[in-house]
């Protein structure tokens, strides 16, 4: 099989190679035109005649958008590219053609890597390039996560230089503007945005537009300060300026998050590696055992082996997922949180009704407490799209769980056909000599005329009956003319159990059972990955709240400041307690004691508590700086406590993440080469010492 795929393989791409000669061929005709001529000719003296990678990139941006795959991965790209290029349409194509050729440029070396790893087992392959794809989409995610994190490098040194821009002008805009005439920086044209809002004829309805689409919380605080000094003008504090205050406790909130970013980087980087490995060895440690130990090719060429293949690719896409989910270390604020296919599929009236059986009644318990995990776990999805991908997976899982029941029966069929070592007696320590191979190569051709003339007409569950018809097949046939009835009946026996062997290989009630066990945990599967979401941005609690406080450290001192202007801040940089902030906001100008009440009853993290409890005396009891005296007089603390967090935290994740990474390396080395050796080793002893003691 393996030849002919090749073959096939070989064939299609000189095919593929002579259609793109011949649409060149057409494409440079049809550029030598007359009119194409006179267009070169005014363009001639506008060109640059030296090769440029942007210029190249700006072309394949516009082949990527023709063809219709790439297209829709591109926008993909684009959509969390644009945010950091904003309004940079030259850069922000540049960028997102950058990214999707470096992404096509591995998908082309990975396929090849996986054909010739792969190719005699098309099962294995056709995984490993499912596989494949999602690799890709991580390394792809990673590349994009990389130029987050060179925009919050960059970040750094910018508020450095606003620092020394506001000391010598003493104006927050014309600070902004001055540094921002660096065209090069990627935060130049983030800083050139926030200039423009602050001389806007309307800047805070212009600000709330540029929340919605800033790159990071960062440069949200930083435009609202920008703001609110502008408006109501800077003060001193301790012969200091409040503003720069502000800017070194964003800067130092930075440098946190950047050395988060970069461990968390180290750690999962040899993770995702690690995950990946055992996908790649799983054909060299099968054809290592089995040139080795020829006894194990009755187990890796048979239904154990696929079983432990099927599994350790699984654990590999599990554990590949997960680790992308536990770095997470990036807070995307990518605006399209549609679902595009299931809100295609759920227009279907058909599928509108069937998918409405499975959600639960609106006002009910269960709908209520599903619907507060999603808010919870920051799932952008609708209630219909998460039924839509719990029947799809479920689906898919039956489906695929037959098929695979169906390709190992398959596969144990093929194994009596091919097996030559089945004729004769194993070699323990390796593969048969040349004379025996031959041997053994002879007898199962012999054994295959008989397998395919008398499969279907032996009735297998009646022995007598069927070595009787078995043994009279045999003796007036062409092989065994002259042979003795010893020999006859040891042929009988050898044929009799291999056609028992490809009779047992139908589908039975139990392996629908397991399909459909397979069908449940599928439906269940993005249920127990909501779970997952919401453990681990319980870890991530504490490093919210602590980013809560250097909030109202900030706005604490400002005048004019209120309760509601802080929730409302809270809420724009909240991630994990967003939708509790968010009620509290909405419900504020009905009782502001009340909705801080609701709010307090609405989380159980303690500190947040306490922060509620904070603002609930500064709304009826004292001025928001005495409320909140203890953040600024022990800002040291938190300071110190905020770098121990996120060590814990990177722990935590680490630990985690180690367990799941390391899964599909122990599932290989222990299921798929240590096992077959000692348990296929040890029965296969016990086989040949059972037929020593009969001889003797």
């Amino acid at each position: 099989m393996s030849s002919e795929f090749l073959k096939y393989l070989i064939f299609g791409s000189i095919g593929l190679f002579a259609i793109i000669i011949f649409a060149y061929y057409i494409i440079n005709k049809k550029l030598n035109g007359a009119d194409r001529k006179y267009e070169r000719q005014l363009r001639a003296g506008t060109k640059v005649s030296n090769f440029s990678f942007d210029i190249l990139y700006q072309k394949l941006y516009i082949t990527y958008t023709k063809i219709p795959f790439i297209k829709r991965y591109l926008r993909k790209i684009r959509r969390r590219i644009e945010l950091i290029n904003i309004e940079d349409e030259y850069n922000t194509r540049r960028n997102a053609s950058k990214v999707m050729t470096k992404a096509l440029a591995i998908v082309l070396v990975l396929t090849i890597v996986v054909i010739m790893v792969a190719a005699s087992n098309m099962l294995l392959l056709i995984m490993l390039l499912m596989i494949e794809l999602f690799i890709v989409e991580t390394l792809v995610d990673a590349s994009v996560d990389k130029l987050d994190n060179n925009l919050l490098k960059e970040q750094v040194d910018f508020f450095s230089e606003i620092r020394h821009a506001y000391n010598e002008c003493n104006m927050v805009e014309e600070a902004i503007y001055q540094v921002s005439l660096d065209e090069e920086k990627a935060v130049s044209r983030q800083a050139d945005k926030i200039y423009e809002i602050l001389i806007s004829d309307d800047p805070e309805s212009e600000l709330e537009k540029y929340y919605d689409i800033a790159p990071n919380s960062y440069l949200k605080e930083f435009a609202g300060v920008s703001y609110l000094t502008k408006e109501f003008g800077d003060r001193k504090e301790n012969g200091a300026s409040l503003y720069l205050k502000n800017l070194n406790n964003i800067t130092k909130e930075m440098q946190l998050e950047i050395l988060k970013r970069d461990k968390l980087d180290y750690v999962f980087q040899s993770l995702s590696f690690i995950a990946a490995v055992p996908i790649v060895l799983i054909e060299p440690l099968k054809n290592w055992s089995i040139s080795n130990f020829s006894f194990t090719n009755s187990f890796y060429n048979g239904k154990g082996g696929l079983i432990v293949m099927i599994i350790v690719l699984l654990l590999t896409v599990i554990s590949f997922y997960l680790i992308r989910n536990i770095k997470d270390t990036t807070k995307s604020n990518v605006t399209n949180s549609q679902n595009p296919w299931q809100e295609k599929l759920y227009k279907n009236p058909i599928v509108k009704k069937i998918v409405n059986l499975f959600i639960p009644k609106q006002g009910s318990k269960e709908y209520r407490s599903l619907s507060k995990k999603l808010k919870d776990a920051a799932s952008k999805a609708k209630m219909e799209d998460f039924f839509i991908n719990k029947i799809t997976i479920c689906l898919l899982a039956f489906v695929v769980s037959m098929w695979l029941v169906n390709q190992l029966h398959k596969t144990a069929i093929d194994y009596v056909y091919t097996d030559i070592t089945a004729a004769t007696t194993v070699n323990i320590m390796g593969d048969l000599d040349e004379r025996d191979a031959v041997k053994a190569e002879k007898v199962t051709e012999q054994d295959n005329y008989f397998l395919d003339k008398l499969k279907g007409k032996v009735n297998t569950s009646n022995e007598e009956e069927a070595k009787k018809i078995i043994k009279k097949e045999i003796k007036y046939s062409k092989y065994y003319k002259n042979a003795l009835d010893e020999e006859l009946d040891t042929a009988t026996n050898r044929i009799y159990t291999k056609l028992q062997t490809i009779s047992d290989e139908s589908l039975k009630w139990f392996e629908i059972l397991i399909a459909l066990i397979c069908a449940l945990g599928g439906y269940m599967a993005p249920n127990a990955m909501l779970v997952f979401q919401l453990k681990m941005r319980q870890l991530e609690m504490e490093d919210e709240v602590m980013q809560y406080q250097t909030i109202i450290l900030m706005l604490m001192k400002i005048e004019r400041v209120n309760v509601e202007i802080i929730l409302e801040w809270l809420e724009r940089y909240s991630n994990i307690f967003k939708s509790q902030i968010s009620k509290c906001v909405n419900n504020y100008e009905a009782g502001a004691w009340e909705a801080l009440e609701q709010l307090k009853n609405d989380v159980t993290y303690i500190p947040f508590i306490r922060i509620i409890e904070s603002m609930q005396a500064a709304v009826e009891k004292i001025p928001i700086k005495d409320a909140f005296d203890e953040l600024d007089t022990e800002r040291d603390y938190y300071q110190e406590k905020r770098k121990e967090s996120n060590e814990r935290l990177i722990s935590k994740k680490g630990m985690v993440g180690k367990v799941i990474g390391f899964a599909p390396m122990v599932t290989l080395f222990v299921g798929y080469l240590i096992i077959p050796l000692v348990v296929v080793g040890m029965l296969n002893m016990s086989t040949s010492f059972t037929s020593m003691s009969k001889m003797m």
